[in-house]
């Protein structure tokens, strides 16, 4: 396969990483619409939120393991075409429960996307490209999570809040011609009963987390009870033989080290986007416009700063790259603590830019490093593990600031707090990148790449 041919996978990859990811965010700015339209309380509207992050991170390590034995052009397509359909019956709901519903099938077939896409991003591009291919994929990821937002509000204001659903409609139409013309024919085997089993426990314990941070900030220590609900199906989770290889994943600190960094800098990176916005219309007295353009540094920063991740990653390292990053990214928090009265929107800005930068280092070749050191056998649960990372660093994150902003009565002295909470975080990203393990020699790296299995052919029809 020419190299051209090569990034077509890759790029639709990303595409579809961008669309489910910015669907986890985009809506939260259409709730006051809905709430209009359909005439129901803020308590009732949030599940539309809800039902989409629920499923996603119910079912993405149970659809992980399925993909380890799946064929991943068929799993793209089916979960291309449902979550395309899906989008498209969310934005012609008549009523809240039909949004809701189709909120919880675009999760469901979300979470397949996120599980299908590592392997189809590693394969297709291969050992020499894997750096730059990851590294546009796996920025793209959080792009969609700081763009929803402002991307929302536009398209809310312009069109509507259906909108903000059918603009999936293309690029699942897109995805699905890339897949059917450049990805080889395989099987789809349906998941088994232990399947159903294991989505059960996990949603569980998913329902008691989010309800518990949904309920952090307002309604004092009854959070802690559901908290600790979910305590109990994650260890008979942990205990069943479907959460083996998982298990078998995470003992290893080459793979468990990069999961749990790309958790830490998901909390970050949630955790300032959540907080800046409050920051510059309430302290700064900025208005709406001002401050999405103010907060415009952290994506932009992002996107420039993920090519060259790519390239320093596998050109220099992927380890030492990922380290860059996020080494950077406690920069930028770190110059975000003594946040001031006196700043003006260009002084939170340029910082936010720091932070962006640091996080498009950071993502591909921590990407890289874990799907690097998953045996071929575990590529589905590698790619579903770095995913359930990522999307529950995005809810801890709006989590944590509101709780300790909160403790401060919600004063510009609890955001410093928070700010240094997130700047923890990143350091904890850094600490466990660091102490991964001993780093391989050149000798040792190529006698791994050479027991890696060649990638296998993804053109055909």
């Amino acid at each position: 396969m020419s190299q051209r041919a090569r990034w077509w996978p890759v790029i639709g990859s990303g595409l579809v990483v961008f669309m489910a990811t910015l669907d986890t965010s985009i809506v939260a700015v259409a709730l006051p619409a809905l709430e209009r339209d359909f005439g129901v309380r803020t308590a009732a509207a949030e599940w539309v939120v809800l039902g989409y992050l629920l499923p996603l991170i119910a079912l993405t390590l149970p659809a992980g393991r399925w993909l380890d034995r799946a064929g991943p052009r068929s799993a793209l397509l089916l979960a291309v075409t449902g979550f395309t359909l899906s989008s498209l019956a969310a934005g012609l709901a008549p009523a809240l429960g039909w949004l809701v519903a189709a909120r919880v099938a675009q999760g469901g077939f979300a979470a397949i996307l996120f599980a299908v896409i590592p392997s189809i991003v590693i394969r297709a591009a291969g050992p020499e490209l894997a750096g730059r291919a990851s590294s546009l994929v796996m920025t793209l990821g959080p792009l969609g999570a700081v763009s929803g937002p402002p991307l929302g509000g536009l398209i809310v204001q312009a069109w509507g809040w259906p909108w903000i659903f059918y603009i999936n409609i293309p690029a699942g139409i897109l995805v699905t011609v890339i897949a059917l013309t450049g990805l080889a024919r395989d099987t789809l085997r349906p998941p088994g009963r232990a399947f159903l089993a294991e989505t059960g426990l996990l949603a569980a314990a998913t329902a008691a987390v989010l309800l518990a941070l949904s309920l952090a900030a307002s309604h004092g220590p009854i959070w802690l009870v559901l908290a600790a609900a979910a305590v109990p199906p994650l260890v008979a989770w942990w205990r069943t033989r479907t959460s083996e290889p998982v298990r078998s994943l995470m003992r290893g600190p080459r793979a468990a080290a990069p999961v749990e960094a790309i958790m830490c800098n998901a909390l970050v990176i949630s955790l300032v986007e959540f907080l800046a916005p409050f920051y510059l219309q309430r302290t700064l007295q900025l208005s709406p416009v001002a401050t999405a353009t103010a907060i415009l540094a952290l994506p932009v920063a992002m996107v420039a700063a993920g090519p060259l991740g790519g390239l320093l990653g596998d050109r220099w390292g992927a380890s030492r790259t990922a380290l860059l990053g996020a080494g950077i990214t406690i920069l930028g928090v770190l110059l975000l603590v003594p946040a001031g009265s006196g700043w003006h929107a260009s002084d939170m800005s340029w910082r936010l830019a720091v932070l962006g930068a640091g996080t498009g280092l950071f993502a591909g070749p921590s990407f890289a490093m874990l799907m690097s050191s998953a045996p071929e056998s575990l590529q589905g649960t590698a790619g579903a593990a770095q995913s359930l990372a990522r999307q529950l660093g995005f809810s801890l994150g709006p989590a944590m600031a509101t709780t300790i902003w909160a403790l401060s009565d919600y004063t510009l002295t609890g955001m410093r707090f928070a700010f240094a909470a997130a700047a923890a975080s990143g350091l904890a990203a850094f600490l466990c990148l660091r102490f991964s393990g001993r780093p391989r020699t050149s000798v040792e790296a190529l006698a791994h790449q050479d027991s890696v299995p060649e990638p296998r052919s993804w053109q055909g029809g």
